[in-house]
């Protein structure tokens, strides 16, 4: 008797264990993917246009991953997430590199793109006295610290024979510098899109100057060291689709400008001023590429904005099989 009770039970676990198996596979099959890829953006990037289309996202499903989507005001908060691995991949101006890097953050340049000559400058209110870079001698100035804007202001202020000590820098993220602005608590604001195109829109804030005369650095794409060594695949399909994405773009601003729009929380019109702005191409990180970074990393050790001297090379992804998926496109 108790032999036939244990074969029962033996028997009985059998069937839990086989039908347990067979209710995940089930399941499995019918449900998201179980990776999770973290990516974090900004409004005016390319890859807010891939969270738009959803096109990273079908990129990604055959790879096995979902995507979580974390939005930041600027790039250094970006990269603060990344340091903290609280994101895999993002996109920046140059200048949060560098000085992520100088702060030994652990991350590697896995792309970039062409940043624009128009899509940032150094902002006056209207009514302003101020007429030229060399006024703004001694004034306050709002910016986001490391930001790309960060960069603008320091060769146009070595433009215009001022050095970075000759102005009075307010650091504050991009929300709280547009209170400072038009409140009159600062005399000038140096920003990027949409921020830039917001407050020539709303503000009706004029230009002292912007890249138009200067040598414009490139945007980027990071990914935590990590993750690039260890999901190469995907670092290779992100990339691959915003090269893509990005050439329809600059093809159909008005309807990249109709897709992203109520996304982002903006007008129209608005959002296709500054995607005009934008040459967007993602590409591989080039000598070229590399050598333009290290003048802008080279920049900020020279203004004491930085710890120590860093070598831009040090954290760019080396992989063939990236370089050549983004030559092909």
């Amino acid at each position: 008797m108790a032999r036939h009770i244990k074969t029962s039970l033996h028997l009985a676990a059998a069937v839990l264990a086989a039908f347990t198996t067979w209710s995940a596979l089930a399941q499995g099959a019918g449900s998201e993917p179980a990776k999770v890829l973290r990516v974090g953006y900004q409004k005016s990037g390319l890859l807010a246009v891939l969270k738009a289309q959803g096109s990273l996202d079908e990129k990604l499903k055959p790879l096995g991953y979902s995507i979580k989507w974390f939005e930041f005001p600027a790039g250094p908060q970006l990269l603060e997430a990344l340091n903290a691995n609280s994101i895999d991949f993002g996109s920046t101006g140059a200048p949060p590199p560098v000085f992520a890097q100088a702060g030994g953050v652990r991350f590697v340049y896995v792309g970039a793109e062409p940043a624009g000559r128009h899509s940032e400058a150094i902002l006056v209110r209207n009514d302003s006295p101020l007429h030229g870079v060399a006024d703004l001698k001694g004034k306050r100035i709002a910016l986001q610290k490391g930001s790309s804007s960060n960069y603008l202001l320091l060769e146009a202020l070595k433009k215009a024979g001022l050095r970075y000590e000759d102005i009075r820098p307010v650091y504050l993220p991009p929300a709280d510098a547009r209170a400072a602005f038009e409140s009159g608590d600062v005399d000038a604001w140096v920003i990027w899109d949409p921020y830039y195109a917001s407050a020539q829109q709303a503000l009706k804030a004029r230009t002292l100057t912007d890249y138009s005369e200067l040598n414009s650095p490139y945007n980027f794409y990071e990914a935590t060291r990590d993750f690039a060594q260890q999901h190469p695949d995907v670092v290779t399909a992100i990339l691959g689709q915003l090269r893509t994405a990005g050439l329809w773009v600059n093809d159909h601003p008005v309807e990249t400008a109709a897709l992203i729009a109520p996304k982002v929380g903006l007008d129209q019109k608005l959002v296709e001023t500054w995607v005009r702005r934008y040459p967007y191409g993602a590409t591989a990180v080039t000598d070229e590429i590399v050598h333009s970074q290290q003048i802008v990393a080279d920049a900020f050790y020279g203004a004491h904005l930085i710890p120590q001297k860093i070598t831009v090379k040090d954290n760019v992804w080396q992989n063939r099989e990236a370089a050549a998926a983004l030559a092909a496109k």
